[in-house]
């Protein structure tokens, strides 16, 4: 109560994106060390393509953005009141 609602969504927002990087690096880290079982799985790209890991990497940090901004956007939008009516 009584916070702004960019406060919110910067709040919101800068902690699902936290987490983005821990869950990245441990994604990577285990892709790595299973290189030769990744090899089965991939065709036209190596085990170890540095532009396809960092592609992969952006577009998780991306979803992870779109998934926290999209929810606290439209709750912002609540006005305050009306949510404790509700409850």
């Amino acid at each position: 109560m009584g916070a702004q609602r960019g406060d919110v969504l910067a709040m919101v927002v800068g902690e699902g994106l936290a987490m983005a990087p821990i869950g990245v690096a441990i994604g990577v880290a285990l892709s790595l060390a299973l290189t030769r079982v990744l090899t089965a799985f991939l065709f036209g790209v190596g085990p170890r393509d540095m532009a396809t890991f960092a592609a992969v990497c952006i577009s998780l940090v991306a979803a992870s953005c779109l998934a926290s901004y999209v929810p606290v956007r439209r709750a912002t939008r609540v006005d305050p009141i009306r949510a404790l009516r509700h409850e």
